[in-house]
């Protein structure tokens, strides 16, 4: 049986690439599933490549391209959909643009997603972080683009040493703690 929210809420994780905020954002969502809750997962390859393939990589593109997934994560999570949505984001001050958008209809939760670039280049799931060494991709966050880390997050996990499913059931004890979900 389906639990309908009155009001949803946006999960915004923020990370380095390859920090592990989708695979963390996947399984919040799973559980959230498990329980009944209806989820969105708004991840940033899936959003480029299907509603905004045009967005492009310079500081302002960033921002309207974060703006526009703001505004449709307010959208779902004024209609009761819990919003999870994995974006590097990486400057503090689109991220309060975000926040502010969001806030005006539904709570906001900033997730940073703590993993060492040393950590995300061996990783590297997509090559991108190759690339960028090699000056192929420029403007690639945490090679030739800064990311700001957050400053007051509502929750930091260690995705460099904490596994997953661990961190998903730290993001859902937030959530219960903020009342957002029982």
């Amino acid at each position: 049986m389906l639990k309908c929210l009155d009001r949803g809420f946006v999960v915004w994780f923020t990370g380095l690439p390859g920090s592990g905020k989708t695979t963390v954002a996947k399984a919040v969502a799973s559980k959230l599933r498990e329980f009944g809750y209806r989820v969105e997962v708004l991840d940033g390859d899936w959003v480029r490549k299907t509603i905004n393939p045009d967005a492009g990589f310079t500081r302002e593109e960033r921002r309207i391209h974060l703006r526009r997934v703001a505004w449709i994560a307010r959208l779902l999570a004024r209609n009761g959909v819990i919003v999870l949505c994995s974006f590097v984001s990486p400057y503090r001050s689109v991220r309060k643009e975000i926040r502010e958008i969001v806030e005006e209809e539904a709570p906001f939760i900033e997730v940073y997603c703590k993993c060492s670039l040393q950590e995300c280049i061996r990783r590297d799931p997509k090559g991108l972080y190759k690339k960028a060494l090699r000056g192929e991709i420029k403007r690639f966050t945490g090679i030739s683009d800064p990311y700001e880390e957050p400053e007051n997050p509502e929750l930091t996990l260690d995705t460099e040493h904490e596994p997953p499913n661990r961190n998903a059931e730290k993001v859902l004890d937030k959530l219960r703690k903020l009342r957002l979900i029982e």
